[in-house]
Order: structure tokens, then C-alpha cells, then sequence
């Protein structure tokens, strides 16, 4: 009885992945929302008219580090870029999963995967993990960009529970929920942005929440236009100059 009490609230319900407490919470899948905050990182993304882009910090641990080989972004296909904050070894499980998603979509049907739907099956994947006791969920969210050829800029964001939504504007990260309101007042309905003025919001708001200058090595930026719709990561150079654009601008 002593045990369970100085447990606090959780009470033993958070040892097991597949029990709800008496509240109806599964507390191992909130433990995995708090391991997307615990690398300190934080990404933004923007959809445009345009084109989409996606924002993370980039923290190289160890001067003895390559920092080429540092990395939250990822190619899910030639036209589907991510963006995954939390712990980078889930990152990589789940980026090969998706990859194997896209490529038997391709495969069974003829086509590139639409963004959409391979957003779902993300979610559905982390869904299962939430409610069979063999698996723990993914301690990472992972923000979804590209180009559909319907729908046009897509930006998606999946999360442990099984969630995903389609955005404007999204985040992930330890400072969520500053970017989340700086973004809510940048972006209202009536706010539409396109070519560089995509990029540079996802900066600035990461700017602003996190109090910083950045130097072009503080972060990585990968955008999806419409007029090129293959994923691209911006070199060192092109992010220079975005915030000389964005000093100049401010």
C-alpha cells in the first residue's frame, strides 16, 4: 500500500503499456511524448501556396563528430521529405518503416505514394503499438512534407498515440507549444505565405521561441515546392542566406 502510494498519481498504471488507469490515461504513452522533448530539440513546419518547408535545431553533441552525419531529416521518397524530433534511434527505425511503406505502395499500385496516405499508415503503425503489451510506442513525433499531386503542398504530423493530422503549420519538440502559439497569431486563416516567406516563418518562429540568432550550422532546413517538387535540403549557404533575407526583412 505504501509502495503504491509514493508513486504518486500514475499508481502502478504506468508499468504496463496496454492498462488505462482508473482516469482512462495510458501513462506509458504520455511517457513517450515527454521522450520527444528529452533531446532539447525543437522543429517547426510551414505549408505555403506554393510549397512547404520544415525547420529543426541542429545540435551536434561532440566536437569530434561529423556533423554531416548529424541529422533529424530524412527522405521518406524521391517527393515525401520528414522531419523527426525525439530519440534518434526510434527516428531511424521508424524512417526505414516508412520507407518500406512507400515502396510497397509503389510497388502493389503503380504510383508514388500520396503524402496523406502514408501519414496514415504511420499513425496506424504507432496505433498498434499502443495497444499490443510485445512493443513499446515510438518516442518520436515526425513532421510529414511534400508535394500531392491534387492537393498540392502537403504538411502531416504523426505522434505515439497514433494521431496524425494534416496542418497549415505544425511543430514538435521541447518548445511545442511557445511555436505553437507564435505560429497561431503569425498564421491566422486569412495569412497565406509562398516562395521564401515559407522558410523564413519556420525560422523565425524558432527563432523567437528559442531566444536566438541562428548561424547557419544551428540548423537544417528541407523545403518541397511545387516548381520542384523533389525534396531538397538547403546547403549552408542557401540557409545564410534565408536569415540574411530574414535580418534584412526584420
Amino acid at each position: 500500500h505504501t509502495l503504491i502510494m509514493s508513486r504518486g498519481s500514475s499508481a502502478g498504471y504506468d508499468r504496463h503499456i496496454t492498462i488505462f488507469s482508473p482516469e482512462g490515461r495510458l501513462y506509458q504513452v504520455e511517457y513517450a511524448f515527454k521522450a520527444i522533448k528529452s533531446p532539447g530539440l525543437t522543429a517547426v513546419g510551414v505549408r505555403g501556396v506554393d510549397g512547404v518547408a520544415v525547420v529543426s535545431q541542429k545540435k551536434v553533441p561532440d566536437k569530434l563528430l561529423d556533423p554531416t552525419s548529424v541529422t533529424c531529416l530524412h527522405d521518406l521518397t524521391e517527393r515525401i521529405g520528414c522531419c523527426v524530433t525525439g530519440m534518434f534511434a526510434d527516428a531511424r527505425d521508424i524512417v526505414q518503416v516508412a520507407r518500406k511503406e512507400a515502396a510497397d505502395f509503389e510497388y502493389k499500385f503503380g504510383y508514388a505514394v500520396p503524402v496523406a496516405y502514408l501519414a496514415q499508415r504511420m499513425a496506424d503503425i504507432s496505433q498498434v503499438y499502443t495497444q499490443h503489451a510485445e512493443m513499446r510506442p515510438f518516442g518520436c513525433a515526425l513532421i510529414m512534407i511534400g508535394i500531392d499531386e491534387e492537393g498540392g503542398p502537403q504538411l502531416f504530423k504523426c505522434d505515439p498515440a497514433g494521431y496524425f493530422v494534416g496542418c497549415r503549420a505544425t511543430c514538435a519538440g521541447q518548445k511545442d507549444q511557445e511555436a505553437t502559439n507564435y505560429l497561431e497569431k503569425k498564421l491566422k486563416p486569412s495569412v497565406t505565405v509562398s516562395g521564401d516567406d515559407t522558410v523564413q516563418t519556420a525560422i523565425h518562429c524558432l527563432q523567437t521561441v528559442l531566444s536566438a540568432d541562428f548561424k547557419a550550422t544551428d540548423i537544417e532546413v528541407a523545403v518541397v515546392t511545387t516548381a520542384h517538387p523533389q525534396v531538397k535540403r538547403l546547403s549552408e549557404e542557401e540557409i545564410n542566406q534565408q536569415l540574411t533575407l530574414l535580418a534584412e526583412r526584420d
